[in-house]
């Protein structure tokens, strides 16, 4: 892979988010087994290059605008670390218990590559668990209700056919995905269904889509709509809180990823900020780069321009943060990894197109042909928006000095497997044990619901010293959320998450949590009606800059649609405190223009997900090291597994790296076939 005449390598990385910085540090730390391979190894003398367009806050060396994580962003009270912290991005990840007897199976659920790295970053001490309520607040039509409260007596308002309001609202997703989908499919079984799952049922003449149709080629939006009605899709699509999960992207990964959100997983983050992985990657890139005598060179404040190749070498060019659009100069380098999403990447597809040189002869330009071009529209781009609020009192609780009239319900109860094996020592009954591996995976509002439901099984009843060991191992102190279909959405609540406990305490919020459509109503609000635009979009790198302070008027809005969930419809905004300090996050604008990615229906997912990540692939006699990595197009879209999955996939097979972890029946993306 070395120049002619060179015995050194340069390798270059664009993007310093999950997918940039994974890289990096696996092209450091992987193992080479194939001697073949062994040359492509970084080694003493070689270069590493990574390009970061903002400049995150890596480290006291490294400082920088704001948390360190791309489309992950810590956001801590004053921008301390001892104090409370909100996630303005992505804020989980779902845990793979890699130490269970059945870890390495089909079905074993978590996200494995993340808990791996976790691990390996010791890491681990700091997570915690991340759960959503089991018996969530929501603010729906005007009337607000707990999940508990539906029932065929008081159903949610909406005129769902068959009594579907008299459930939940995820219920539409089940009934939808009971067109085709079996139980406790494998990850691999999921591949093969992307490309060749269909609808088995008869679903009558009444309905656009029939028995035999594929999948794969239907909007997930159109399918909802005509399975569910006007009234159901909207239940469910007001009453789930994501927009972009009900949207017309690909319904056979549609099915898998709604059903990411069932009872089962375990969502965990760590303590210190999900931004904290991500310094702890940085970290160790600069270790480990001085142990081998590499050079790591990295790039803050500057972008990939353009990318080409001429007689297989791979040119580039660069722009200042300052000067986005004009070239400052041009390098060249033995394998590239462009890891951003699908509007970067489009991006620099333009600057390749229009830079001059690009004429010249024998010039390569692999972003630019037609199917790789066809192939980067295989991704929904779907814009996102947090808001946070910091408070002196946690004024949404009980102990609120004027508590709410509806009061999120932040605990409950579930079983899971680990809790069964847990109990097993504590001296319950067989019955009462099988009992509870019957009940792995049902969520209980409270204590008695799920004492009760054990004791119907067994017709037993439980010593008390059974109950409390069984009520401290399925305890869940969860983070809500509660749900509306105004624009707020989805509230989620942090608390006083602070390290440093014996500080005055400050809560956190996330006052809105909303994709799509949503994000416009917010975005209206950034302006005073005083007011004009200067700042055109394209230059608008405000996620790059960090958390923006929310105007009055803004914070105005969020207070009267917090106090309509918490109190009541028209219930006066002074109901909910002014915030201590808000700030927000457009993911909407560049560089990523999306918070997340969804896959496009009428594509082979699989088939774009092999060769996109080495686009050359999709050209004749061509093969450049370009490669494109992160979430966009992944096996996990919207989750950093996607990120650290892509750029896994291409260090096994490009580079002859082992695995970081048995991927037998965990393959990191989908097979072409």
């Amino acid at each position: 892979m070395a120049k002619p005449n060179q015995t050194t390598k340069t390798y270059s990385i664009f993007g310093a988010g999950a997918a940039g910085l994974y890289t990096a540090w696996r092209l450091l730390n992987g193992e080479v087994k194939n001697n073949k391979d062994k040359n492509k190894k970084l080694a003493k003398g070689d270069t590493l290059e990574l390009y970061d367009w903002g400049r995150y806050d890596f480290s006291k060396a490294h400082h920088g605008t704001r948390a360190a994580g791309a489309r992950i962003c810590t956001w801590h009270y004053k921008n301390d670390k001892t104090q409370a912290y909100l996630e303005l991005g992505g804020m989980r990840y779902s845990d793979w218990d890699m130490n269970a007897k059945d870890a390495n199976n089909g079905t074993a659920p978590g996200h494995r590559v993340v808990t791996t790295v976790i691990k390996q970053l010791g890491l681990d001490q700091y997570s915690v668990p991340f759960n959503e309520s089991t018996n969530p607040l929501y603010y729906l039509r005007s009337k607000n209700f707990f999940l508990n409260q539906i029932t065929s007596q008081n159903p949610a308002p909406y005129n769902v056919d068959h009594y579907g309001a008299a459930g939940a609202p995820d219920n539409g997703f089940s009934t939808v995905e009971g067109l085709s989908v079996n139980k406790n499919m494998t990850r691999r079984q999921w591949d093969t269904f992307y490309r060749d799952g269909v609808i088995k049922v008869n679903t009558g003449d009444a309905s656009v889509y029939q028995k035999g149709d594929k999948l794969k080629d239907i909007g997930y939006w159109n399918l909802m709509y005509d399975q569910l009605g006007s009234e159901g899709f909207n239940y469910a699509a007001d009453g789930n809180g994501y927009s972009s999960n009900v949207i017309n992207w690909n319904s056979a990964y549609a099915f898998q990823a709604n059903n990411e959100f069932t009872p089962g997983n375990q969502y965990k983050t760590i303590n210190i900020g999900y931004s904290g992985m991500f310094n702890a990657l940085f970290d160790q890139i600069v270790k480990l780069a001085k142990a081998q005598g590499i050079t790591f060179n990295y790039q803050p404040n500057m972008r990939l321009q353009a990318i080409v190749a001429k007689d297989n070498v791979i040119h580039y060019s660069y722009a200042t943060r300052e000067n986005p659009w004009k070239k400052a100069g041009s390098k060249t380098t033995d394998a590239a990894w462009l890891a951003m999403p699908r509007h970067a990447i489009e991006q620099v597809a333009r600057g390749s197109r229009f830079d001059p040189d690009v004429d010249a002869k024998g010039i390569v330009d692999v972003l630019n042909h037609r199917k790789v071009q066809l192939y980067l529209e295989s991704t929904i781009m779907q814009p996102s928006y947090k808001v946070g609020m910091f408070f002196a009192t946690p004024w949404w609780t009980a102990d609120a000095e004027n508590p709410p009239t509806y009061i999120p319900q932040l605990t409950g109860y579930e079983v899971t497997q680990r809790a069964v094996v847990q109990l097993k020592t504590q001296g319950l009954s067989k019955a009462t044990l099988k009992a509870l591996s019957s009940l792995v995976g049902t969520p209980y509002a409270s204590a008695n619901d799920l004492i009760n439901a054990v004791q119907a099984l067994t017709q037993e009843r439980l010593s008390l010293a059974h109950e409390t060991a069984l009520l401290e191992v399925t305890l869940n102190n969860t983070i809500g959320p509660s749900v509306t279909d105004t624009p707020i959405r989805q509230v989620v609540y942090f608390g006083n998450n602070a390290s440093d406990q014996k500080a005055k305490p400050v809560y956190g919020l996330l006052a809105s949590y909303d994709d799509e459509v949503y994000t416009t109503f917010w975005k209206e609000l950034e302006l005073e009606p005083d007011q004009e635009q200067h700042i055109p979009t394209i230059v608008n790198v405000q996620t790059l800059q960090g958390p923006k302070k929310v105007p009055d008027r803004m914070v105005k809005m969020l207070r009267k649609q917090l106090a309509e969930i918490h109190f009541g419809p028209n219930s006066d905004y002074t109901k909910v405190p002014a915030p201590l300090e808000a700030a927000y996050m457009d993911w909407s604008l560049p560089p990523f223009n999306a918070g997340y990615h969804a896959w496009a229906a009428h594509f082979n997912i699989g088939d774009v997900q092999q060769k996109i990540r080495k686009p050359s692939q999709l050209m004749e006699k061509t093969d450049l090291n370009i490669f494109i990595v992160g979430e966009a197009y992944s096996n996990d879209q919207a989750w950093v597994e996607g990120a650290y999955c892509t750029a896994e996939s291409v260090l096994n097979d490009f580079f002859g790296v082992t695995p970081i972890i048995d991927n037998r029946e965990y393959p990191f993306i989908c097979s072409a076939k």
